[in-house]
């Protein structure tokens, strides 16, 4: 397989596998990409951790299968890779990755769809489609505008100028830049520990913050999505434990609901 899935301690763990090629993503990758998600979707987890084996996360699609002036770009981004980003994006548990070497074209989609990204000091990370004529795609101008802003989002865009880790981390664009070979444990701690957490509050916070993203929500209407959000968590049984266990003097012990 290219993509792999693990489920351990509440948390899928998909690990691209496509190390001769740079983890590129061709169709069969893609189909790949998308089972291992619904698997730990109906799986239930409460984190997904995604990172790439070999020398890079991943490179983006495979250029080998392109047909450069007969193929329709519109129709292989809306029917292959658009889904695979949203579903990543939509992921309905915290997500995390974990992202070295290359991480170009489609493979920067998927690592800025997940909710927490570090890198490490290696990193290639941009948008290098000014070298072949094409239009950033994957959900960059997304994430390049609300992370970076038009102005540094366009500088990139125009350039194709590729970032260090080090300085992704430094604009914003990541939360991290982190030494190599402490990438993968670092950020698989990360997603155990969330994963032991509220999880079900968590995902409150991360639906609100999607919906301020998505509209130009004023002051009172955020007031508002916290108070129903507050209303929600208030039913579930990690509430109940949490203020228990405050109020015992213990660490509770969250199941995700």
């Amino acid at each position: 397989m290219t993509v792999n899935l693990e489920i351990r301690d509440d948390v899928a763990e998909v690990v691209l596998n496509r190390p001769d090629k740079m983890n590129a993503l061709n169709d069969a990758m893609v189909r790949e990409f998308n089972e291992r998600i619904r698997e730990a979707q109906k799986a239930h987890v409460r984190a997904l951790f995604l990172r790439g084996e070999g020398p890079g996360f991943c490179a983006g699609r495979d250029l080998a299968e392109a047909d450069p002036g007969n193929e329709d770009g519109e129709r292989i981004l809306k029917e292959i890779f658009n889904p695979v980003i949203s579903r990543l994006f939509d992921f309905p548990a915290p997500t995390f990755a974990a992202v070295h070497g290359a991480c170009l074209g489609v493979g920067l989609g998927l690592a800025l769809a997940c909710d927490v990204v570090f890198v490490s000091e290696d990193v290639k990370i941009g948008s290098p489609f000014a070298r072949i004529g094409a239009v950033l795609d994957s959900g960059g101008h997304h994430f390049f505008l609300h992370r970076l802003g038009s102005h540094r989002a366009l500088e990139l865009i125009y350039t194709g100028r590729l970032m260090s880790g080090s300085e992704a981390a430094s604009i914003g664009l990541v939360n991290q830049c982190v030494p190599k070979a402490e990438l993968v444990d670092k950020v698989r701690a990360l997603a155990i520990g969330t994963a032991r957490g509220p999880t079900a509050a968590f995902m409150e916070s991360k639906r609100i913050l999607r919906k301020m993203e998505e509209g130009n929500l004023g002051f009172s209407e955020v007031l508002n999505l916290e108070a129903k959000a507050q209303g929600a968590a208030g039913r579930t049984a990690d509430y109940k434990e949490g203020i228990s266990a405050f109020q015992q003097k213990r660490a509770p012990k969250f199941v995700g609901k």
